[in-house]
């Protein structure tokens, strides 16, 4: 497949940034790390959207990356995320830069070139990506997006295959403790504006309180929001010891052949945990055991559901999510369509009370405005009020 061809737009010189070097080859295990201020080292081909928001989130100075920012294999969105919040982005800059530099040295970023220590030496070269080579590098990407739809239908037809039985009749997912059955559930994945979903959902937590299934680092989301995860679905990963210690049911997706490596350090910890083998994503392993044990209701935060967030996720697999869409059909729903379409309720209890509580004010309010007349023009004014908001709850 082609490569787009990066051209270097030099209208403004970029300033040289300084900082400490932080390596990582995958991305989600150094953004834990990261401190505000330090340079990320990565090995990202076409950084997505999740991995770019949480290194704008983790405040870096600036990020070298290994692999092409952009391949031109479909459009991903990170690149831009990462250079419209003001971060300069080295792109392509080869592997040598592993052995080049070492995990917190001082290095230095200037017109495309990473300076290490303070004799200044060259490490490695690359190209500083500006806003006009993303866009150029994207125009290119769109072009060529009809070959990853192929590909993408392809491994949509091979997954069904494969997964046959346990898409079409549930065969192969674990008993668990957690009970499901008529319940909602609350289903967080890390994925593209989880935090803000998660806040937005609060009111619907807090009355609905459904089942909470963090999805690997979503367990994680749900801790940092002050929920409990009932149930922690995944690799095990990328998700923090005290989040797995924290009392929730522990179910491993394994691959389909039994094996699961999160399962190791689930024991090394002291924990039990249920073993999911299953050949699609975490994601899909935690819809599927939701819906086959009988939840009545399966609210996705963070979830991938559009076409572009499946292949911004960077993995052939992700038609699996789409083929799962289809088979809990009608019990998923996106966190965002419930934040636009719940309101809280005010129980009837709750109402009845506030009423009372209410009209005994007013009542001292008539008293006084008799012995006082000053009084009787507030009440008068109050009154109205309350009766246009009474009147609009039962409209």
């Amino acid at each position: 497949m082609k490569v787009p061809v990066l051209r270097r737009h030099r209208a403004v010189p970029l300033p040289g940034v300084i900082g400490i070097a932080r390596l990582d080859r995958r991305t989600k295990n150094l953004t834990k790390r990261l401190r505000p201020g330090e340079i990320a080292v990565i090995d990202h081909l076409d950084i997505d959207r999740v991995s770019a928001e949480a290194l704008v989130l983790a405040g870096v100075a600036a990020v070298v990356n290994v692999s092409p920012s952009i391949s031109g294999r479909y459009p991903n969105l990170g690149p831009e995320i990462i250079v419209a919040a003001g971060i300069p982005l080295l792109d392509d800059v080869g592997p040598d830069v592993f052995t080049a530099v070492r995990d917190g040295d001082r290095v230095r970023i200037d017109e495309g070139i990473l300076y290490v220590g303070n004799a200044q030496r060259v490490a490695v070269k690359g190209t500083l990506l500006s806003v006009e080579d993303i866009e150029t590098a994207m125009a290119e990407a769109r072009a060529g997006l009809s070959v990853q739809i192929e590909a993408f239908a392809a491994n949509t037809i091979e997954f069904l295959r494969r997964e046959r039985d346990l898409l079409l009749d549930g065969i192969g997912v674990p008993d668990i403790r957690t009970k499901l059955e008529g319940r909602q559930v609350l289903m967080v994945v890390r994925g593209h504006h989880y935090r803000e979903d998660l806040q937005t959902l609060r009111p619907y937590i807090r009355e609905y309180r459904p089942v909470l299934i963090g999805v690997d680092g979503g367990a994680d989301a749900l801790r940092d929001e002050g929920f409990r995860p009932d149930l922690i679905v995944g690799d095990m990963d990328s998700v923090s010891d005290a989040t797995l210690l924290c009392g929730a049911e522990l179910v491993v997706h394994a691959y389909k052949d039994g094996r699961a490596p999160g399962l190791a350090r689930l024991q090394e910890l002291g924990l039990e945990a249920v073993v999911f083998p299953a050949a699609g994503t975490s994601e899909d392993a935690a819809m599927l055991l939701a819906d086959e044990k009988g939840a009545e209701l399966i609210v996705a935060v963070g979830s991938h559901a559009t076409l572009v967030e499946f292949l911004d996720k960077g993995r052939a697999g992700m038609a699996s999510t789409f083929l799962t869409r289809l088979r809990v059909g009608g019990k998923l729903i996106d966190a965002k369509g419930v934040s636009r379409l719940y309101r809280s309720r005010i129980g009837t209890p709750t109402l009845m009370l506030l009423i009372v509580a209410t009209l005994i004010t007013f009542g001292v309010a008539v008293a006084l405005s008799s012995v006082t007349p000053i009084y009787s023009d507030i009440f008068v004014d109050k009154w109205h009020s309350f009766s246009f908001w009474l009147s609009g709850l039962f409209r």
